[in-house]
């Protein structure tokens, strides 16, 4: 049994007469009435009473009639999805983010703005270091990741630049500088550093000690903190200070002030990262809501940037 011999039964079931459903159908009257009466044969039952004026169902065609509706609901039903899937209107989206990425305004704003896009697409957040993140991706697990790019290797994958940002000073509130609106990086030459482990999170911390060099000094190495949040906390327990990307400065923590920096190579990259070989229509979809949000980007990087 084919979909074709349902689709004709109910046409002529619901126009009761061959002549007319072969019109709705757009086929010959005598082609659908053969098509009718071996549908029958397949069957092993009649489906209709032949009358003067037409056609009326028996018995068995009307509890057909019942089922083959329902039978052609569900084929187009699952032929919409399957359309809807392909155009990336539905599944999932894995997507991971550093905890630095996570106080972009630009990342919040982005996945608003796909979630508004893509009702239907359920969304997965998963935060992780820039090295876990590259792995998930790697191996399937993630489809989509906002990092701090470092030196990495980034074979296989497409590096999509969001944004570049200034580093700001984290200090102990009662610091003879927090009260300033800016500041030189040189003037922290002497305070002990609360840093991100470099395996944690290489460009940031690099990022980091680059600016202290630039600035003409070695930072002292103090208390690592496993994120940026705790790196700022510990900042406010006295631990020494820090560098945080300019976004971090949304986070609101007792006991510490965020400062701007003069020098101008303190200053942090952020990117989306997404397989070379990712075609789907899902990750398309978010990559041009991506470019919608920040305009065209510069092209996508397959090397660190």
């Amino acid at each position: 049994m084919e979909l074709r011999h349902l689709r004709y039964f109910v046409a002529v079931a619901e126009e009761g007469n061959v002549t007319r459903a072969a019109e709705k159908l757009g086929i010959g009257q005598p082609p659908l009435s053969q098509q009718i009466l071996a549908f029958e044969r397949e069957l092993g039952v009649q489906l209709f009473h032949r009358t003067g004026h037409g056609v009326v169902a028996t018995e068995a065609g009307r509890v057909l009639l019942v089922d083959a509706k329902r039978l052609l609901e569900d084929a187009q039903h699952a032929i919409l999805n399957a359309q809807r899937a392909g155009r990336g209107e539905t599944g999932h989206l894995n997507l991971g983010f550093t905890a630095s990425a996570a106080f972009h305004p630009t990342v919040r704003s982005l996945i608003r703005a796909y979630r508004g896009a893509y009702p239907g697409v359920g969304l997965t957040l998963s935060e992780g270091s820039t090295a876990q993140l590259l792995a998930m991706l790697e191996e399937g697990r993630m489809d989509l990741a906002f990092l701090r790019p470092g030196r990495h290797s980034f074979a296989g994958m497409t590096l999509h630049e969001v944004a570049e940002e200034a580093l700001k000073a984290v200090l102990p509130r009662h610091h003879p500088l927090a009260k300033r609106r800016r500041i030189p990086l040189s003037g922290l030459s002497e305070e002990s550093f609360v840093l991100i482990p470099r395996e944690a999170s290489p460009m940031l911390h690099d990022e980091i000690v680059g600016a202290c060099r630039q600035a003409g000094f070695e930072p002292l190495a103090g208390q690592q903190a496993p994120q940026l949040s705790s790196v700022v906390s510990l900042v406010a327990a006295g631990f020494g200070v820090s560098l945080v990307p300019a976004s971090v400065s949304q986070f609101h923590a007792e006991g510490v002030a965020y400062v701007e920096i003069q020098d101008a190579n303190a200053r942090s990259k952020l990117a989306l990262a997404s397989r070379l070989a990712d075609g789907s229509a899902k990750v398309s979809n978010f990559l041009a809501i991506a470019r919608q949000q920040w305009g065209e980007p510069a092209a996508p990087h397959t090397t660190p940037i």
